[in-house]
């Protein structure tokens, strides 16, 4: 089945016809916190600002805030926000209509893009259609997934409704992946543009690995380190990652568990991995000195939109075991670089699992492999991507 509504970039014409452009980029999360979407969003406002264009960052004001480096001058104007629930170190950004209104009609940006679609994202949406400025948005998290696991299953609709109706009313939105752009091009999503992330290969690096992170979690030189990174929460499927590294132990005795990160299925996790390390969270240097220590990524997820733990595990040197979905979906080759399990099949994740942890001598070549698998991912790549995209919206 083909959905036209999918349209990729063409570099060559944007090489053509590219200009310095003025953005507004309306975001509810931006670093410090840490999220996929905060790490990504930063990489794409930093990537834009050396390419210079004249940015302006619209985002909540947050309880930590962020320490710019200094030659990113690019302006940024904070709202009002509110804590969201579940998420507590996330604020969500208040109704700010009329100031966007004002703000923009004293400077009219060339683009408006909206990365969140909460009420700061709606307000921008209104308030650039007012002005009739070109807007593009991005889809970034699969809130409806959601639902099912705090309970509230009966929202999942209305939800993807809204999602819908918010993002058909933009000139286009950007997708990462070509699975995502079908999913939601059959359930009526318009004018979807196909744009990967980008990782950091230099600081996502295998030569990071460090023995003395690894002595600490009580792994000799030859155990078999099995790592994950990202939110501890019920919607990342981890009770199928403690079932799978119960299969893995069983063929490996000596194997350590590290969680990186934090949130609040922590405490059950630790009452059902007592001897799991808990690094919490992570960054920077840091971070990918955790990837690097390691050996097997598992990723259980099914709720999300890309997954960017994944190119970070891969260019890490790990070998990646997740299902045939989002990220891992696009840049596995199952057996070559990972492996995959076909989407849901709990068995064949645990299967899967177990038999690359066996098997050493293929563990030890995905390692290599997945590092060489990602090195196109490049981030200039992708904000010429994003670049294309704006040129494209007249």
């Amino acid at each position: 089945m083909s959905y036209p509504a999918v349209m990729e970039p063409v570099r060559t014409e944007y090489r053509i016809a590219k200009r310095r452009l003025r953005l507004a980029v309306v975001t509810e999360t931006f670093p410090p916190e840490v999220n996929g979407v905060a790490q990504t969003i930063a990489k794409v406002v930093q990537g834009l600002h050396r390419e210079g264009h004249e940015l302006t960052l619209i985002r909540p004001n947050q309880v930590v805030p962020a320490a710019m480096p200094s030659d990113y001058c690019f302006r940024e104007v904070f709202v009002a926000g509110v804590p969201i629930p579940r998420y507590g170190q996330l604020r969500m950004g208040l109704p700010a209509m009329h100031r966007l209104t004002t703000l923009w009609r004293a400077q009219r940006p060339d683009v408006v893009h909206i990365v969140t679609e909460g009420p700061l994202g709606l307000s921008a949406l209104i308030a650039a259609r007012r002005l009739g400025i070109p807007v593009c948005s991005e889809f970034r998290t699969n809130f409806h997934s959601y639902c099912a696991h705090y309970g509230f299953g009966w929202l999942a609709r209305p939800i993807i409704g809204y999602l819908r109706w918010f993002h058909n009313r933009t000139r286009c939105t950007m997708v990462p992946t070509s699975g995502l752009a079908a999913e939601l091009g059959a359930k009526g999503f318009a004018n979807l543009r196909v744009v990967a992330r980008g990782v950091d290969t230099r600081l996502f690096d295998p030569a990071k690995r460090c023995q003395a992170l690894r002595d600490s979690w009580g792994a000799a030189p030859n155990s078999l380190v099995v790592i994950y990174v990202g939110r501890l929460a019920s919607e990342k499927n981890l009770s199928l990652l403690c079932y799978a590294f119960e299969k893995i132990r069983r063929e490996r005795p000596e194997s350590r568990l590290v969680f990186v990160g934090d949130g609040p299925a922590r405490k059950d996790l630790e009452q059902c991995c007592p001897d799991a390390i808990f690094a919490g969270n992570q960054r920077g240097n840091e971070l990918a000195r955790h990837y690097a220590s390691g050996d097997l990524f598992l990723f259980s997820s099914l709720t999300e939109t890309f997954g960017n733990v994944t190119p970070e595990a891969m260019a890490s040197g790990l070998a990646v075991v997740a299902y045939d979905h989002a990220a891992a979906g696009e840049l596995i080759l199952s057996g070559v670089n990972g492996v995959l399990a076909r989407r849901g099949d709990e068995i064949q994740f645990l299967e899967m699992a177990a038999q690359l942890a066996r098997r050493s001598t293929d563990l030890a070549g995905m390692r290599h492999r997945a590092r060489q698998s990602v090195s196109h991912l490049n981030w200039p790549r992708i904000i010429e991507d994003i670049e294309t995209v704006y040129t494209t919206l007249d």
